[in-house]
């Protein structure tokens, strides 16, 4: 089941999205940290109704923010459409433990499906140039890969903009 997560999920999310940080992190890629994600973004998320979390047997096992607004860091890059009418989509994340069983692919089916029945032009999102897995699922998912931007409190390596025409 996916709904829109709650200020009582928060403190699940933050344990799922650390176990992904650690995860990651043991494979060598360095896309969250101490500083991203954290509790207070997500708790802006909660605020703005954006924020959908996805159970299994009743447990949250996983996020994911559908949201049409558009970051100012997103304003340098060059998309295949027009700025209006698009859904951005941040910190995905499933539980190590339930990786690899199709949940990242439902959640990224309803904000498909969110955005076509809201009438949505484009589906766009970023993810961490040094992850290859990520890289790959966007392409999976017929992502377009774009330029590069960067968050240096991430990384000193740019992130790959997608978008996905629909």
């Amino acid at each position: 089941m996916i709904r829109k997560a709650s200020l009582d999920d928060l403190k699940r999310i933050i344990e799922i999205t650390q176990a992904c940080a650690n995860l990651m992190i043991s494979k060598n890629i360095f896309q969250w940290n101490e500083f991203y994600p954290r509790i207070q973004t997500f708790e802006e998320d909660v605020k703005n109704q954006t924020l959908y979390v996805i159970e299994n047997n009743s447990k949250v096992i996983g996020c994911l923010v559908i949201s049409d607004y558009m970051d100012e860091f997103y304003k340098k890059a060059k998309w295949l459409t027009a700025s209006e009418k698009n859904i951005y989509l941040h910190r995905l994340a499933v539980h190590p433990d339930y990786q690899g069983k199709g949940f990242a692919k439902k959640l990224m089916n309803y904000a498909f499906d969110f955005a076509l029945e809201n009438k949505f032009k484009s589906i766009r999102l970023d993810t961490f140039s040094g992850n290859p897995q990520n890289n790959v699922f966007y392409q999976k998912l017929e992502f377009k890969k774009l330029n590069k931007i960067y968050f240096r409190d991430q990384s000193d390596k740019p992130f790959y903009c997608y978008e996905k025409v629909l």
